[in-house]
Order: structure tokens, then C-alpha cells, then sequence
């Protein structure tokens, strides 16, 4: 059960822009102190243990401004969930706060907790992904001629929830063949044109079709060079099965090989063998245009994701919308990568407590950075004060 001795009261959360005020006035005078908690405890039968924000690397020191922008946006998905009401509207209330009242702000309303791996662990897999560009047209020619598909009017979606409340969130996808609901069409059905799909664009490369598709988003750059920006809109109901694991079973590339980069290098020297690696994911994703206006790729959530302060994460361990604080390396370097985070989004691969993807934003170098990213990192969920995780 939740901890509540060190909860505030709802008197000392309505005073909070005072407290915080007051914390930027003395701010240039000197450090804020603050006391220590408990300290952390290992609980390896639990998700979820308490903790204390000493155990956070670089907290006192990290800048938290571009981790603010991100929560504000969680905020306009959140701000109607009880626990999230009085959270929001302060910080909506808190105009250009500096470091130290962001700081302030969240070790006031929050208790950190750390996130195990079900034996016990606390470190887990923490990959990227981006919002890549590819070049596309409305029709059908003999360069763009791989299909980026709208969702299947055959296809259907069942709520299980509806029918059994404890599998809240469960879906299953299929189609009817006579009276019978039957498993939708998988990836190589998809690419040999079963389902009633419309067309959205054409693209010239399955490989790169094939990675917006674990991307989730991107944008079609058309002849006349604008950009139309796509976005996830549903999926066949397979589980993603990774391609990269596929060739290092083969023998086909080192597990060094295995990036986004590699991949598509190989993909490129062997377009023979193509369909077959790409069809041993059965998974299949589907897109919808976004709105011009849309600054950025919309996440489960339903926010705007911000460059390399959203992570994707496994909504049945980590609460969609939390902060999340995140300790890892930079891709293939041992150099520290200590930032909070929002989890603003959700993805087939992502699977597993300790378990993250780091959304690196838009272009070529956010590429880079995604495809090359394989580190090892621990996670802290903050859980506002009063709302913390049930610990077994």
C-alpha cells in the first residue's frame, strides 16, 4: 500500500505557488536544502518500490525546463483525472519558473519510485525511435510503389473491457469470414493486397516503410516538397516480433550489426531475401494523416511528443502521462544520460517494466541517435503525493 506519512495536505498544495515564490526569492542568495527521506527500498516481488530523490542522479543539478514544457503537455491529457486536478492547475498557475521552483515543484508534489523487473532487477533495455522523412506520392509510379495504408475497413476491434472489466485496455483485432470472427490478415497477407485498405501514399523503399511503421509517425515529403505528417491509427492485433533478432539468428549480421542502420544496409544487399525477413513480423501498422498544425507526432497519450523528453513506455506497468525519471548512457557511449522524462507514449515493442523508448524528435540525426540506441538504464515512476503504486 501507499505510503501516506509523508504526504502534504491539501492545505500545503494550495499554498504551493507561495512555497515555490518564496523558494525564487531566496534562490539567488542561496542553495535550497532539502531533508532526506527514507531511503530506498528493494522490494523484488513488486514493480514499484519507494525511493528518494538522492537516488536520482544529477537531480539537484539537471536543467528542468525542457522536462516542464513536456509535463505541461501531459497536463492537457491529465488535468480532469482526480489525482492530476490540483497538480495541473498549479503548474498551469506558475508563470517562467526558474530551476529551482521547477525543482521544488516536484519534490513537493511527488514521491519518486523506483521501477523493478519482475526478478527483481532494476535495469532494463532502453531504446529510440524518431520521426523519420520519406519521399512519397499521392499516386502510384514506377519509384513510389510500396502501399502506406489507412486502416482496413474489414478490420475489427474488440474491447474486452467491455465484457470483462479486469481486462481493462486488452483489445483484440480481427475480421469476420461468414459468422465467425477470424485473426486479421497478418504482414504477408497485407503485402500480397489482402484486407480493404485505402492508399494514403506510395513510397519507394519497403524497408523504410517498413521502420515508419515501428516508428509509429513521420512525414511524406511529395514532389512539390511539402511534408505531410502521418501518425499511428491502429495495428492488425499481431505482436511485433523483431526483424534485427530474426538476422542474428541467421548468422546474418553480429548483434552490434543489428541497428536500424544496419538493418537497412542489408536490406539493401539482399532485396531477394527482403519480403521474407520483413514478413516474420506479422505485425502491421496503420497511419492517418495529422493536421498541418500538429507541431509534432501525436503519442498514445494523445499529446504532442517533445523531442528527447518523451519516452514510450508499457502502459501496464507505467501510468501513460507520468513523469519518469531516466538513467542510461548516450547510444554506444558510456556517457551518462540522466534526464526526467514524460511517458507519453506506448509502442508493440515496448514490453516490460524496466523497459523505455526514448523519442529523439525529427530528421536525420534524431535518427542516428534512435537506430544506434541499445542501452541498459533504471527508471523512478513519480506518482503524485497520495496516489503512489501498491506495493506487494
Amino acid at each position: 500500500m501507499c505510503c501516506t506519512s509523508f504526504l502534504p495536505s491539501m492545505r500545503s498544495l494550495a499554498l504551493l505557488p507561495l512555497i515555490l515564490l518564496a523558494a525564487c526569492s531566496v534562490a539567488s542568495r542561496q542553495p535550497a536544502t532539502f531533508a532526506p527521506t527514507v531511503p530506498a527500498i528493494v522490494a523484488p516481488s513488486a514493480p514499484f518500490a519507494l525511493s528518494n530523490w538522492e537516488m536520482l542522479p544529477d537531480w539537484q543539478t539537471m536543467d528542468l525546463h525542457p522536462s516542464w514544457t513536456a509535463f505541461l503537455q501531459s497536463c492537457h491529457a491529465l488535468r480532469n483525472k482526480p489525482d492530476w486536478q490540483l497538480l495541473c492547475a498549479q503548474a498551469a498557475g506558475l508563470n517562467h519558473p526558474d530551476n529551482d521552483s521547477i525543482r521544488l515543484f516536484f519534490e513537493l508534489a511527488f514521491t519518486p519510485y523506483q521501477v523493478f523487473n519482475p526478478d527483481g532487477t532494476a535495469h532494463g533495455l532502453i531504446t529510440g525511435y524518431y520521426e523519420p522523412r520519406l519521399a512519397g506520392s499521392r499516386i502510384r509510379t514506377a519509384r513510389f510503389k510500396y502501399p502506406l495504408y489507412a486502416p482496413p475497413d474489414d478490420l475489427l476491434t474488440i474491447d474486452l473491457g467491455d465484457v470483462y472489466p479486469q481486462l481493462k485496455n486488452q483489445r483484440l483485432r480481427g475480421r469476420l469470414e461468414g459468422h465467425r470472427i477470424v485473426p486479421y490478415f497478418n504482414r504477408a497477407d497485407i503485402d500480397r493486397g489482402n484486407g480493404k485498405s485505402r492508399v494514403l501514399f506510395w513510397v519507394e523503399s519497403p524497408v523504410d516503410l517498413f521502420f515508419l511503421q515501428i516508428q509509429g509517425s513521420g512525414r511524406i515529403e511529395l514532389a512539390n516538397g511539402r511534408q505531410v505528417k502521418v501518425g499511428y491509427a491502429d495495428q492488425n492485433g499481431y505482436p511485433y516480433v523483431s526483424i534485427g533478432k530474426k538476422l542474428i539468428e541467421a548468422g546474418e549480421l553480429k548483434p552490434e550489426q543489428a541497428t536500424m542502420q544496419g538493418i537497412k544496409q542489408w536490406g539493401e544487399q539482399n532485396p531477394a531475401k527482403l519480403p521474407a525477413l520483413l514478413a516474420k513480423n506479422p505485425s502491421y501498422v496503420f497511419f492517418r494523416e495529422l493536421p498541418e498544425s500538429a507541431s509534432a507526432p501525436l503519442g498514445a497519450l494523445g499529446v504532442p511528443l517533445t523531442g528527447e523528453y518523451s519516452i514510450a513506455i508499457d502502459p501496464h506497468t507505467i501510468p501513460l502521462g507520468s513523469p519518469v525519471f531516466l538513467s542510461t548512457t548516450y547510444p554506444n557511449t558510456t556517457a551518462p544520460l540522466n534526464r526526467l522524462m514524460l511517458a507519453q507514449d506506448t509502442g508493440g515493442a515496448i514490453r516490460g517494466a524496466v523497459r523505455a523508448d526514448f523519442f529523439w524528435g525529427f530528421g536525420d540525426q534524431a535518427g542516428n541517435q534512435a537506430g544506434r540506441m541499445k542501452q541498459r538504464g533504471q527508471m523512478w515512476v513519480l506518482f503524485p503525493k497520495g496516489a503512489g503504486p501498491a506495493l506487494n
